[in-house]
């Protein structure tokens, strides 16, 4: 199958962005060869949910000419970025036809980087789980086997920017939502410090748990897009607190070439000992060899990390209930079976319960604060603790809530998620043909090192993966 642009499969966003610079390629070319990507392979994985491709080309007309990232495809996902004129569904039929008065400040950050916006992608409801299976927009499936789940809740971004439909999506993290997907289909992503980048024109909707972050195909391109949003939002004053962005852009910029050398990396083996072997073989082999590269390793304690799973639980389905409890007796029957259970389950969470769950996470904060104080400057985890599982009966509606998979694949994710520090994850090779990803934790504000053990990674192409089964399947002629 001949595409156009065929080096747009190979190219990061910050390459096509230096080849619209250097008019080597226009922003029309791009979009032609995004949207002939999306026609040739997302029937195959449902990631892409709604095209927006007549307003992508209406946007051509406006892009603002110095904007880093000028012409660039870019993929909403369908949550917490409203664009003005468009439903932002969160995946559910109770806002199908609601159309966003304005754009969100994350969106209009990332206009005013040149992006362009050529569809949004699948959620599950109201991305409440790490499997994107939704009511509303379908089965998202992983590029690498189309019998498993991508993870989620940015299942649809991670399977998007695998199948190299585009280079960078955005996405979200309330329990691992961007490290999961990412690593199950063998990208980048990273979760920044709570409100680094302002959430969206209600931030508490989405409680205390959830952060805006990149899904992207290099750690060069995750760098530019947190450059691009991070800063003050009006709409979440909670953004205030954050340090300067355009400081941090430079330190960003500085760690993608400052590699390992020094670098404590702690390795608490408790909860990797919880991995299947094989994944966190892997992920230890990865983890060696930036021992080899200068960094050193150090053995890890954290208390209070094995209850992170239980407490991010109870912390997320309490704050989801009491913000859709009126629109779950209102509404009820709108709702899809799974979530109508989540909610009601988590609505008798009681105050005891919840104020437990709270102790927890006061405790991994000041367990974690003393660690990055006194002992590592990042911690290493894999990302989850199995590859990518198959998707089980639960899509014909008998088994909804899947708890031995969605349990195996979040349980190293929330322990960034309750403290609110910044977290990436990086693929460092295959499990029976299938993406495995290891995850750095850094210190409150400090993406700079998380970014640069990362890159360090990429540079040593640990994670040189190939392309996905299914994208080789699809360029076929």
């Amino acid at each position: 199958m001949s595409l156009p642009i065929p080096e747009y499969d190979q190219l990061d966003a910050t390459a096509l962005a230096a080849l619209v610079r250097g008019r080597e390629l226009s922003p029309e070319e791009l979009l032609d060869a995004c949207v002939a990507r999306i026609d040739a392979r997302n029937p195959a994985i449902n990631a892409v949910v709604t095209p927006l491709y007549e307003r992508a080309r209406r946007q051509l007309e406006q892009l603002p000419e110095e904007g880093p990232l000028r012409g660039v495809p870019f993929l909403l996902k369908h949550m917490l970025a409203e664009l003005q004129g468009t439903a932002c569904t969160m995946g559910t039929r109770l806002r199908a036809a609601r159309m966003a008065s304005e754009s969100s400040h994350v969106v209009k950050r990332y206009q005013s980087a040149g992006l362009v916006f050529v569809g949004r992608t699948n959620t599950p409801e109201l991305g409440i789980k790490g499997v994107t299976d939704c009511v509303l927009h379908g089965v998202t499936r992983n590029p690498w086997d189309t019998t498993r789940t991508p993870g989620g809740s940015s299942g649809g971004a991670g399977a998007a920017v695998a199948a190299r439909i585009v280079p960078a999506a955005h996405a979200g993290d309330g329990g691992g939502s961007i490290r999961i997907p990412a690593a199950l289909n063998g990208v980048y992503g990273i979760k920044p410090t709570f409100v680094r980048v302002g959430r969206s024109r209600d931030p508490w909707a989405f409680g205390s748990t959830s952060h805006l972050g990149p899904i992207g195909g290099s750690v060069s391109d995750l760098v530019d897009f947190l450059i691009a949003t991070a800063g003050v939002d009006p709409e979440d004053p909670s953004t205030l607190f954050a340090p300067d962005a355009h400081v941090c852009a430079d330190a960003w910029r500085a760690a993608l070439g400052r590699g390992v050398r020094g670098c404590r990396i702690g390795v608490p083996q408790a909860l990797w000992d919880t991995a299947d072997p094989a994944v966190a073989g892997l992920a230890r082999n990865a983890v060696d060899t930036l021992v080899a590269e200068g960094a050193e390793l150090v053995d890890l304690t954290l208390p209070y990390a094995e209850a992170a799973s239980a407490a991010d639980a109870l912390v997320i389905g309490s704050e989801t209930a009491a913000n859709l409890s009126d629109d779950l007796v209102a509404h009820g029957p709108a709702f899809g079976p799974e979530l109508a259970v989540i909610l009601r389950l988590m609505g008798r969470v009681s105050a005891g319960q919840f104020l437990d769950a709270c102790r927890v996470r006061a405790g991994l904060r000041r367990s974690l604060a003393a660690v990055f104080r006194d002992q590592v400057d990042l911690i290493a985890l894999p990302t989850t603790g199995t590859v990518a599982p198959r998707y089980p009966l639960s899509e014909t509606g008998t088994d909804i809530l899947w708890p031995e998979a969605t349990e195996a694949m979040t349980r190293f994710a929330f322990l960034a998620n309750l403290t609110g520090v910044p977290a990436g994850t990086v693929p460092c090779g295959l499990v029976d043909g299938l993406p495995v990803g290891l995850q750095f934790v850094g210190d409150a504000w400090d993406e700079a090192s998380v970014l640069a053990a990362m890159a360090h990674c990429e540079r040593l192409e640990l994670g040189e993966l190939g392309h996905p089964n299914g994208y080789v399947d699809l360029l076929a002629p």
